[in-house]
């Protein structure tokens, strides 16, 4: 991966880097849903050491129609009683020149481009357009893809507007392979910006990355040991009523206890084989996966010919008996020890049904 370089100016005071070298830590809720939600997310929230940022979504960019895509303008004003009741810093995601507008409207301190709006370069451009003669702090998603030109390009044409208060932020990109992440962190993009615009601050969307509350500490570390100057996370009072990406939430208490965590980390080399080994399991649980399918698929030919066979001898298809001691032969078999019972014999019990099924369907084909 090749990237050219960059005239990129960034203000040497950065609203997203501390002078102490502690990371900055950004959390709120994925969604605003409502004033008491957000109002209770944030005040919980001041008890996390650190956290200096209340972020929440205001609008959601969905793939699909129908589905909750936020409350819209009435969430700046939610925003903003969080600011005047708490103190903290206010941000949200914008997508568009409207979004950006009404956020300065309403004195959103900080905010977010989106990362599916960063594919857009003119999108971007009416952004910054409406952002010129301002001096607000604003932090560029990576594109949902794999792009570092779109990345540091968004990051120029803010420039070029005279913002100088920029920030990037490391979510993740859309993948062939995934799993287990919700976005694959591809951490070379992380470090080839790092490389290319040393003075810009970056931070990591933990969060998002993980999509999953297992996965928050080490892709949080490996982020810091990298060199990440901050962290994004969502909190919510009540995960399991969230309106959106509830697995991705951690309620405020859960998350003192990660910021807590992360402060007495592990070493780069411990986080670095942990996420490593989990990128190697979930790489061959892939492979295994593929292996299963061919040989369902190779199993379903063979009984439709063994069908074919015993529809033309007028026999019956294979005998529940000898599936019965099969299944049994399989469970006292020592090397199956620790192996879950109920999958095995539900699975041989779906395989049979399959083959019977296979068998009347010729049978009905023939007859007709």
């Amino acid at each position: 991966m090749r990237a050219s370089t960059t005239t990129l100016h960034v203000a040497p005071q950065s609203s997203f880097r501390q002078a102490d070298g502690k990371p900055v830590l950004v959390a709120g809720p994925c969604s605003a849903e409502s004033e008491e939600q957000m109002l209770k997310t944030a005040h919980a929230l001041l008890k996390v050491e650190g956290i200096s940022i209340f972020k929440a979504g205001i609008w959601k960019s969905r793939t699909r129609p129908n589905s909750f895509e936020g409350v819209g303008v009435v969430g700046l004003e939610w925003l903003a009683k969080v600011k005047k009741e708490t103190g903290l810093r206010t941000a949200c995601e914008v997508a568009n020149a409207y979004h950006a507008e009404e956020a300065l409207a309403h004195e959103v301190d900080i905010l977010c481009i989106s990362g599916r709006t960063v594919v857009n370069p003119f999108a971007v451009q009416e952004i910054a357009a409406a952002l010129r003669g301002t001096n607000v702090p604003v932090l560029v998603n990576n594109p949902v893809y794999p792009d570092l030109q779109l990345w540091i390009g968004t990051l120029e044409r803010l420039n070029q507007a005279g913002l100088t208060d920029l920030g990037a932020i490391h979510r993740g990109f859309l993948a062939e392979e995934q799993y287990p992440y919700r976005s694959h962190p591809k951490w070379d993009y992380l470090q080839q910006l790092k490389q290319l615009v040393p003075e810009l601050p970056v931070l990591c969307d933990a969060g998002h990355m993980a999509g999953k509350r297992s996965l928050m500490y080490p892709v949080s570390q490996r982020a810091i040991d990298l060199g990440a100057d901050g962290l994004l996370f969502e909190s919510h009072i009540s995960p399991a009523e969230a309106l959106s990406n509830p697995q991705q939430q951690l309620m405020p208490q859960e998350l003192e206890l990660l910021v807590n965590a992360i402060r007495t980390k592990v070493t780069l080399a411990e986080t670095t084989q942990l996420v490593d080994q989990l990128d190697a399991l979930s790489q061959q649980m892939g492979n295994l996966d593929d292996e299963l399918l061919e040989l369902l698929l190779r199993r379903s030919d063979v009984t439709r010919k063994i069908s074919k066979q015993q529809l033309g001898l007028g026999g019956p298809v294979l005998q529940v008996s000898r599936w019965q001691k099969q299944l049994e032969g399989w469970l006292q078999n020592p090397a199956q020890e620790g192996m879950d019972e109920g999958l095995v014999r539900s699975m041989v019990q779906l395989i049979h049904q399959h083959t019977q099924d296979q068998h009347n369907e010729m049978g009905s084909s023939a007859v007709a």
